[in-house]
């Protein structure tokens, strides 16, 4: 089959590999129906993370189960599925504590699973998914193709930004800003109106993301950063800051921008993958009783909660698709998103 292959930085190639088989009795073969790049994969692209040999990328996609194992109970050849960008088993006491990000027996798409199989890499026309009924989540059919961008957002964006918005405490009447416009930025934006922020302000300068980031419910835009920045936001906040700001880029200066546009007793929600090496101000934060709450998503656990406002229409994740590509045409999709000429890409094999 074909799949996307990182060979070193700036070199995505689209190759045959082996075809996925069953291994554990657990798993399942799922053949990928679209998939995407993540913000995270720009990483390894860019060479910020090493790749010190070849080998598979990508960890989001929805698809239809093809076979599965004689031990897998729930889910069934022919489902439709969405598989988050790990892998789960959904029983262990991680799981069950609502962190199956930690699973006990979970791992991670492009590398060998705890039981002596390979994970594949989400960018392939096939995957072979670990511990599949605890990992995929089943939606009930038929469902519209029309449905698939939105849907796909729930495997980590959608999720993502939720997890953001919830880890930060948002609720009715809050104030809320936005720190970052990529995909996740736009989602926490929706998950802060879905959870009823009335004032949610975008930090953002590109005008397409302004625009759908108003769209998702924004009601302001700031486009300066550093001190400009935060008095920006405290000029919409009665002089203070947000109630909670949502931190969804991963480097120093993005929380440090959240931390100081947050006000005295406010909280911080952070998704941003660690990079540039953020660190906290704990006196900083000590002074001002600010907060700094979040991680890595269990977009696994949101995902039963977010799919009947996704399929309904009621919130529209899938719209952060700007470009859709083949997946022969991967080395492309990686390029766009690097230079800013798309905020995601979705990729068909």
């Amino acid at each position: 089959m074909r799949a996307t292959v990182i060979h070193a930085a700036r070199d995505i190639r689209v190759e045959d590999v082996p075809d996925p088989a069953l291994s554990t009795g657990a798993d399942a073969i799922v053949r990928v129906v679209a998939a995407c790049v993540c913000g995270s994969d720009l990483w390894p692209y860019r060479g910020v993370t090493p790749t010190p040999e070849p080998h598979r990328i990508g960890h989001e996609f929805v698809g239809i189960v093809e076979e599965v194992g004689a031990d897998v109970e729930v889910v069934r050849p022919g489902d439709f599925v969405i598989a988050p960008f790990y892998v789960c088993d959904g029983t262990c006491a991680n799981c069950r504590n609502g962190v199956s990000t930690s699973c006990l027996n979970g791992g991670w798409w492009g590398s060998d699973d705890r039981f002596g199989g390979f994970a594949d890499g989400g960018q392939g026309e096939r995957v072979r998914v670990p511990l599949a009924d605890g990992t995929l989540a089943v939606v009930p059919g038929p469902v519209a193709d029309a449905e698939v961008p939105g849907l796909l957002t729930l495997s980590d964006v959608m999720g993502t930004g939720h997890h953001a918005a919830v880890s930060a405490g948002v609720g009715p009447g809050d104030s809320v800003a936005v720190v970052g416009d990529g995909a996740v930025g736009l989602c926490a934006i929706i998950a802060a109106k879905r959870l009823g922020a009335t004032t949610i302000i975008a930090m953002s300068r590109h005008p397409q993301r302004q625009a759908l980031a108003r769209e998702f419910g924004a009601t302001h835009v700031v486009e300066e950063r550093g001190d400009a920045g935060v008095e920006a936001v405290r000029a919409l906040t009665g002089g203070i800051g947000a109630d909670r700001v949502l931190e969804c880029v991963g480097t120093k200066e993005s929380m440090d921008q959240a931390l100081r546009s947050t006000r005295p007793g406010g909280m911080v929600g952070y998704v941003g993958v660690p990079n540039g090496g953020p660190e906290l101000p704990v006196r900083q934060m000590f002074n001002r009783n600010v907060g700094v709450n979040g991680g890595v998503a269990p977009v696994r656990g949101y995902i039963e909660e977010l799919l009947p406002d996704v399929r309904s229409g009621a919130i529209e994740p899938g719209r952060v698709f700007d470009l859709e590509l083949p997946l022969e045409d991967a080395a492309e999709a990686y390029a766009a998103m690097d230079e800013r000429r798309a905020t995601k890409v979705l990729l068909r094999p």
